[in-house]
């Protein structure tokens, strides 16, 4: 008979391996620094960024918005000034006099 898992305990735990992935990494930095190792620390820390690259690149921030449904406040702006923009174009298109 074990306890049932609960929101509050599953968020706690994930914060506390974040926290022993965050202390690890800190030490290996520091251990490499401290016996000058800084070109193997150079290494690891371009994989690091290209690894947060690729992971940015691969999540599809704008398609996921899209599915949802919501559309921001900023979204509904850029869409009024859009259909605004192409309207009084097309006014001053009709107003413009005529060259001589």
């Amino acid at each position: 008979m074990g306890r049932t898992p609960t929101l509050a305990s599953g968020r706690q735990r994930r914060t506390i391996f974040t926290f022993a992935w965050i202390g690890a990494l800190a030490i290996i930095a520091i251990l490499l620094i401290h016996y000058e190792m800084t070109a193997l620390l150079y290494i690891l820390a371009t994989l690091g960024v290209t690894c947060l690259l690729i992971v940015v690149a691969v999540a599809d921030l704008a398609h996921a918005q899209n599915m949802s449904g919501n559309t921001t406040q900023s979204e509904q702006v850029a869409v009024a000034a859009a259909s605004t923009s192409t309207s009084n174009s097309k006014q001053s298109l009709k107003t413009r006099p005529a060259r001589k």
